[in-house]
């Protein structure tokens, strides 16, 4: 039995059951691998049943607006995969009368589908020839073939897509990257991966040769940035300042609270200062602080502190405006602050 025949009789009997599986729509296919971009499966699953269930076609999805998306989206991360879902959507609405497409030199044209995701669709819709290489595969391919070369260079990504195009089973396609997918993400995993009762360790390089934590390999680019988050939670009446975030920065076109960032970490006191001479331009108490709390995102470091007031500035900033607290589960808010509104008006 061969490298691919192995791997897919050991899917059929240890796939997991996932609503996306059960489906050859490209749309539904579509939502699922975009939610799963960056994401576990057990954390991914809960937002794909609701985008499932609240849009159940592409029409539905095309006509909601981009603070609907944004709210649903809410927690899960990278948020612009949200607003390019919509664009999406409505790309779809418009150049193919509401048709998802399924063929791999359509989807590409949409926006956010990669060569990545095309192939996934195609391939789990329309059973099309195409090699998925996800992070999974390409951690299979360079262990069984014993590759070095970076899976994040340009010279690694030909040719992991090269080899994979080669293993592809042309016959089953969509069961051969499913299982090659599966395999990865269950049983060669990146740590500790279940050498001991995988099918084809016999012709694993990595396994005979020792070499299961060094491959692959991958360049370390990411340059991390640390930003210092000074949030003003300014409430009166059961009324509470909100701040509509601009296009250009994370977090785009989402709600928060009036900000001051800083260069480093300031004491209370010289955010008070800040908050002093840019806010209010008069003397206003504190009533409360949070203490520093971390967030961390893939290029950044998020240095969070909320300063707690109820004395309303007398000129509103920006995109400020006031809401009822009782309306925030209407507003898309990054998890991180509206986690601590919901804990300090207790809802």
């Amino acid at each position: 039995m061969n490298f691919s025949a192995e791997l897919i009789a050991w899917y059929d009997q240890n796939k997991r059951d996932l609503p996306w599986r059960n489906t050859t729509d490209p749309y539904i296919i579509w939502l699922s691998e975009i939610i799963l971009q960056q994401t576990r499966v057990e954390q991914g699953l809960p937002y794909f049943n609701r985008f499932a269930n609240t849009y159940p076609t592409v029409a539905h999805f095309a006509a909601a607006t981009e603070d609907d998306i944004l709210r649903l989206w809410q927690g899960l991360g990278y948020y612009s995969r949200g607003r390019n879902m919509l664009k999406t959507a409505r790309m779809v609405m418009e150049q193919y009368n509401g048709l998802f497409p399924s063929d791999y030199e359509e989807l590409i044209k949409l926006k956010g589908i990669g060569e990545y995701t095309a192939a996934a669709i195609a391939s789990f819709s329309a059973n099309q020839a195409k090699a998925v290489v996800d992070g999974n595969v390409f951690r299979v391919l360079a262990r069984y073939f014993g590759i070095s070369e970076p899976i994040n260079s340009s010279a690694g990504k030909r040719l992991f897509q090269q080899i994979a195009d080669d293993m592809l089973d042309q016959a089953r396609p969509a069961l051969h990257n499913q299982a090659m997918m599966e395999f990865g993400a269950m049983l060669c995993k990146p740590k500790n991966p279940a050498c001991g009762i995988c099918p084809v360790r016999i012709g694993c390089y990595a396994f005979k040769n020792n070499a299961i934590t060094t491959l692959p390999v991958k360049i370390n680019k990411i340059k991390v940035r640390k930003r210092y988050f000074n949030y003003l939670l300014i409430f009166k009446n059961g009324k509470i300042l909100i701040n509509k975030r601009g296009e250009n920065d994370i977090w785009a076109n989402m709600y928060d609270l009036p900000l001051i960032e800083s260069s480093e970490l300031l004491e209370i006191e010289q955010v008070m200062t800040l908050v002093r001479e840019n806010i209010y331009g008069v003397n206003v108490t504190l009533k409360d602080n949070s203490g520093i709390i971390k967030h961390i995102l893939t290029h950044q470091q998020l240095f969070i502190r909320f300063l707690v007031f109820t004395e309303l500035p007398k000129k509103l900033h920006g995109g400020w405006f006031y809401t009822d607290i009782t309306n925030l589960d209407n507003l898309a808010l990054p998890k991180s602050v509206f986690k601590f509104i919901k804990d300090f008006f207790n809802f």
